[in-house]
């Protein structure tokens, strides 16, 4: 199996898992006389099923990715963290930008001006350029992923 693979199958039984979630929350409770639409036991013993089954692919896509050179002597694991790194760099940068925008709410002529302390084009250009990097390295580590089996032991 590849990598890419192994990730397909580990966000469906993620996804799985939320919906077990949903249908146990349902059958938690029931009003005196009435039955559950599902049996909790067994929605609990696939639950844990799935769980130990998420457990044993995580082991193994972290192992993968840990192991795997990927760029300059780098793992994918590392690659990973840089890109991880790179969107939550972004990600304030673009919080900054938002804080910089000044309503023009004047209700008098006394009301104090507002002006941003940043240079809002600057910050702006290096948004860009981080989501540049992001797009180029996320494309880079997809591509990986489809090229390297999953270490299966």
């Amino acid at each position: 199996m590849k990598l890419a693979e192994a990730l397909i199958l580990r966000a469906d039984k993620q996804k799985k898992i939320e919906q077990l979630r949903a249908r146990l929350t349902r059958s938690a409770k029931v009003q005196e006389g009435e039955k559950p639409p599902e049996d909790p036991k067994e929605l609990l013993t696939e639950l844990n099923t799935l769980i130990d089954e998420l457990t044993i692919l995580i082991k193994k896509i972290n192992k993968t990715n840990s192991l795997t050179e990927f760029i300059k002597g780098e793992s994918i694991t590392d690659s990973l963290a840089t890109r991880d790194t790179i969107i939550l760099k972004r990600s304030v940068l673009e919080s900054l930008i938002q804080a910089t925008v000044i309503k023009l709410d004047r209700y008098s002529k006394s009301e104090v001006k507002f002006y941003s302390t940043v240079n809002i084009a600057n910050t702006q250009k290096e948004t860009d350029f981080l989501s540049k990097q992001y797009r180029e390295l996320d494309t880079k580590i997809q591509e990986k992923n489809w090229l390297v089996d999953l270490i299966e032991d």
